[in-house]
């Protein structure tokens, strides 16, 4: 399944952009234990920051964002075939999730939730400020070849 992946981005950060990097970080934490459990994780921003910037759009407050990041995610639902909503408020997450229910597709709230994800330590969820390095990545390959 492609699984999306909806959670706060903007909300709260006062379009800070620390803060929004660190919001997107904590969406993806979520990639790898979605793609480890046989899924293809995707998130709105991915697709759309990249856009904005070939707009020459360089904050999110930019006018142009409002036609971008929503319906990015939107039209990536048409593609998906479920939502995984993360804790906290955001406007964008809940209109995914609106979306998602109107289609029929499942809508998780846990990871665990989702089908082939293991709980506990099977799971490695990242803290927002450990960034994969190529020597972190051939560790945490190597460590989850041998299964544990």
């Amino acid at each position: 399944m492609m699984i999306l992946i909806a959670g706060p981005y903007r909300s709260g950060t006062g379009d800070d952009p620390a803060l929004m990097a660190a919001n997107l970080a904590r969406l993806e934490e979520a990639a790898w234990p979605i793609f480890q459990a046989g899924h293809v994780p995707m998130i709105g921003e991915w697709v759309a920051l990249p856009v904005l910037r070939s707009a020459g759009v360089a904050d999110v407050a930019d006018p142009l964002a409002e036609q971008v990041l929503y319906p990015a995610a939107e039209r990536l639902l048409a593609h998906c075939d479920a939502v995984l909503r993360l804790p906290g408020t955001s406007t964008g997450a809940d209109q995914d999730v609106a979306i998602a229910q109107k289609r029929g597709l499942p809508v998780y709230y846990r990871l665990e939730d989702v089908p082939g994800a293991r709980g506990g330590t099977g799971t490695r969820m990242r803290s927002s400020a450990t960034t994969m390095s190529p020597s972190n990545s051939a560790r945490a390959s190597a460590k989850n070849s041998d299964g544990s």
